[in-house]
């Protein structure tokens, strides 16, 4: 049943995406530019939205925490995101875009998601000789949270995760509010 909850999902989530554009290259590269926000203004919408209602829902217990898991910052992460972002801007899709915008019938999203997987293969090839290297270096300590939830390290010692969540959250919105363009209905 899981599977099947997880296609369901999988697919409202890419038909979500096309229809706000995020599958469009065009629309990713002028939000990357700042030249067009709508999708940067649905973006910062979502997260502080469902950031809300995550952290809303482990107040309540409506959510179980130790589903939830905190990955070790190092510094591979930093580098593979930066290198993640170079591949965003010049290609205009991010791997789940890509896979979206294929199932429209773009094919240069088959070879964006062709280059992901090679660049994959390769990280698995070489995963053992990388993993010795300044790569996997921990940063702050590892796994790191901003605020207390009783099972790691918080950089806010003593306070409780639900108000800077809630914080955050209002901030991506209001940002998002306050950026030029109307919502598409």
């Amino acid at each position: 049943m899981d599977i099947v909850l997880a296609i369901v999902l999988g697919a409202l989530f890419g038909f979500v995406l096309q229809r706000i554009g995020a599958a469009d290259p065009d629309k990713i590269i002028g939000m990357l530019r700042l030249s067009d926000l709508q999708l940067m203004k649905t973006i910062l919408t979502a997260i502080g939205l469902a950031s809300s209602l995550l952290f809303v829902g482990l107040a309540l217990g409506w959510v179980v925490s130790s589903h939830l898991s905190v990955k070790n910052l190092y510094t591979g992460v930093l580098m593979g995101g930066a290198l993640l972002g170079v591949g965003w801007a010049l290609a205009g899709f991010c791997p789940g875009t890509a896979v979206v915008a294929a199932g429209a019938g773009r094919k240069d999203a088959l070879f964006f998601i062709a280059g992901g997987l090679c660049g994959a293969g390769l990280f698995m090839v070489n995963y053992q000789s990388l993993v010795q290297t300044v790569l996997f270096e921990t940063l702050l300590g590892g796994a790191v949270t901003l605020a207390d939830t009783g099972k790691y390290q918080s950089l806010l010692n003593g306070v409780e995760g639900l108000w800077p969540a809630l914080l955050v959250s209002v901030v991506f919105i209001v940002v998002a509010r306050a950026l030029p363009g109307a919502f598409r209905g």
